[in-house]
């Protein structure tokens, strides 16, 4: 997680209390709302990280082989029965 800094914003009474208002609302915080905010604002994540993340899992994955994830999820559940 990057290092959080504190900041001074001036913002009219009304946008703070409509803010506020709507942090209450989804449960968060005013520093969180304003994250999001900014955070959909901006298009975050950035594409040319996301684009890098996929590269990196299937640089990760190159070596895995072909699987059928199907067999491997009842294989788990079964195994999760048997221990019961």
């Amino acid at each position: 997680m990057a290092k959080a800094t504190k900041v001074m914003i001036s913002v009219p009474d009304d946008l703070l209390e409509r803010i506020d208002r709507a942090a209450g609302e989804r449960r968060t915080s005013r520093s969180a709302f304003l994250q999001e905010a900014a955070r959909r604002e901006l298009g975050w994540p950035d594409p040319v990280a996301i684009d890098a993340a996929l590269e990196r899992a299937r640089a990760a994955l190159a070596g895995a082989g072909r699987f059928e994830s199907a067999k491997l999820i009842r294989a788990d559940r079964d195994a999760r029965d048997r221990r019961r």
